[in-house]
């Protein structure tokens, strides 16, 4: 099938992407990579020996990322639809993060520990309707966002990628309530005509509040 205009305007862009250069050159799977080292510079998230869960981590860049931050004494639990290539000490669960086998393969994986960070780089595929993608876009946040609620300890935090439009402010009200500091951030490698942002919680309340 011939590719259209736009899917060879997309490679174009793509592959002279310098962040997408700069990933082949310091051997990350993503640019995406990036995005989380830029707000690590800044909020210094991750530290040696965490707990962190990755959501919509293939195709590993975040996983890549924060593996090596948390050194051999921490643990990382990804998990993503689609396939992704091991990473040594982490453990890579496969499948729709919507479906509750799903979430329950996850919260095993955890076990009776409660986790420092959860970050979710997850969102749909887009269609280009807003009408459609926002609810698909709002629904895996606040999948995310329950999952959070139920394994942080108090103080854990939470970064999320989220995009502007309906919903998002009482979602933003409603991490607010669970952290006790909520901020946004525009990453430089996130590409200009994108509408993502991250949303970071930080001071998890706890769930006896």
């Amino acid at each position: 099938m011939a590719r259209s205009k736009t899917s060879l305007n997309w490679l174009k862009e793509h592959f002279n992407d310098p962040f997408v250069k700069m990933a082949q050159k310091d051997g990350y799977r993503s640019r995406a990579s990036y995005k989380l080292l830029e707000i690590q510079e800044r909020d210094r998230l991750i530290r040696p020996g965490m707990s962190v869960i990755d959501l919509g981590a293939a195709p590993g860049g975040w996983s890549q990322v924060t593996s090596r931050l948390i050194g051999g004494q921490g643990t990382l639990i990804a998990s993503d639809i689609l396939e992704m290539d091991s990473i040594p000490d982490v453990t890579f669960i496969q499948g729709d993060f919507t479906e509750d086998a799903v979430l329950a393969q996850i919260l095993e994986a955890v076990g009776n520990k409660e986790v420092d960070l959860v970050i979710s780089d997850m969102a749909p595929n887009m269609s280009g309707l807003a009408s459609v993608d926002m609810p698909r876009s709002m629904f895996l946040c606040e999948l995310a966002l329950d999952l959070a609620t139920r394994v942080l300890k108090p103080g854990g935090d939470f970064l999320i990628k989220i995009f502007q439009g309906e919903g998002f402010d009482e979602y933003h009200k409603s991490v607010r309530k669970q952290f006790e500091k909520v901020s946004m951030r525009k990453p430089t490698s996130s590409r200009d005509r994108s509408r993502e942002q991250y949303l970071l919680g930080r001071g998890f309340r706890g769930r006896g509040e």
